[in-house]
């Protein structure tokens, strides 16, 4: 028979206990999913995965018209949650190194242990690189580390960046910063000229940030994505952003 519940793993971090847990939801035919929960907050589940995907599809399509011909891609992704965001952005043979920071370890080690479904994947591709770290503070070198903490010169083709809700709905408030024009045009700093930074939002396009991208940015772009909501039982709603720096 088929467990309905299990926590897989439980661990103390600065920001709270973060939890691994599987169950199957007898609703959805036996479907069995994966969630991160920090405290009673969800941060990641399997169940809703589209745009996750969808980030890294847009920002690498982005990326790979703005750099025609080039099979040596390097990406960041802000945030591992379950991993999806930085499998589809392996699936581009044009990656050849995707960075993948997170500050919670512990879902770090759930990937290298292969107690998530995507994890021993990441895990064995050589391109994959994981960095605990805080995304904010690298994306700005507070601390005088950037992304690639083994290179601080290191320019990358495009960041992806699936952390906080939205802009607006944030997980912590020392966050809100990056999203101010400053923060933004601080991080692309990182980016070689023509480089992407692809957001995900759980919000619809928010016309403040949509002008503070434009400030820095060549171009900015926003996609709604649905997505099959089986536990409102209709379709919901959110949003990529797209956004060239000047060549």
């Amino acid at each position: 028979m088929i467990p309905s519940f299990a926590i897989l793993d439980s661990q103390s971090t600065p920001i709270g206990e973060v939890t691994l847990r599987r169950r199957t939801m007898m609703t959805l035919d036996n479907l069995e999913i994966y969630e991160i929960m920090l405290g009673t907050e969800f941060l990641m589940s399997s169940l809703f995965t589209v745009v996750e995907e969808a980030l890294s599809t847009l920002g690498i399509a982005a990326t790979e018209k703005a750099f025609p011909g080039n099979d040596e891609l390097k990406i960041v992704v802000g945030g591992l949650g379950l991993g999806y965001t930085a499998r589809v952005a392996l699936d581009h043979v044009s990656v050849s190194e995707l960075i993948v920071v997170d500050y919670l370890q512990p879902v770090i080690d759930w990937h290298q242990a292969g107690l998530v479904p995507l994890g021993k994947g990441l895990t064995d591709d050589p391109r994959c690189i994981y960095e605990h770290g805080d995304f904010f503070k690298r994306a700005i070198k507070a601390e005088g580390i950037g992304f690639d903490s083994k290179d601080p010169e290191n320019k990358l083709h495009a960041i992806l960046l699936d952390i906080d809700h939205s802009p607006a709905h944030l997980l912590n408030e020392q966050h809100a910063s990056f999203y101010q024009e400053d923060g933004l045009r601080k991080m692309t700093e990182q980016l070689h000229p023509g480089g992407i930074f692809a957001l995900w939002s759980d919000d619809p396009p928010e016309e403040k940030f949509m002008n503070d991208l434009g400030k820095i940015f060549s171009s900015v772009e926003t996609y709604i994505v649905p997505f099959n909501n089986p536990i409102l039982g209709r379709d919901s709603e959110s949003t990529v952003y797209v956004a060239n720096t000047h060549v």
